[in-house]
């Protein structure tokens, strides 16, 4: 039998993954557009999450989708000492087949949660050796 947790749980998580996600988005230097994309939310959700990010309720879409992001970055910390290099490289042209030459960040916006996936995968690869 499947246990849920309390609402008050659920608006935790939600709030504390916003947070989260919108201090990548800056170190990552997103614009709202590629955030829009990677949340797969409508803009009017959206500014009002980025506006005020306590007590939010997110759909389990949006909470996998900001969970791959932590993914990502926790695995980009890993793979890459320098701060800044690990926080540019999702912006720069990647010559990996994944990719074909574009940014993680083009493949991740691509509207997908399998684009997200697969560059979660990738670097959990990369991280593994």
């Amino acid at each position: 039998m499947a246990t849920h947790a309390p609402i008050e749980q659920k608006s935790s998580i939600g709030a504390a993954g916003l947070r989260a996600f919108f201090r990548i988005a800056e170190l990552w230097r997103l614009t709202n557009d590629q955030q829009i994309k990677l949340l797969n939310v409508p803009e009017s959700t959206f500014f009002s999450w980025k506006k005020n990010q306590e007590h939010k309720r997110v759909s389990k879409d949006t909470l996998e989708r900001i969970s791959y992001v932590l993914g990502i970055y926790k695995n980009l910390q890993i793979l890459l000492s320098d701060k800044d290099s690990a926080c540019e490289w999702v912006s720069k042209p990647n010559k990996a087949p994944l990719f074909g030459g574009r940014s993680a960040i083009e493949r991740m916006a691509g509207g997908n949660i399998s684009d997200l996936y697969e560059v979660r995968r990738y670097l959990d690869a990369q991280v593994r050796g």
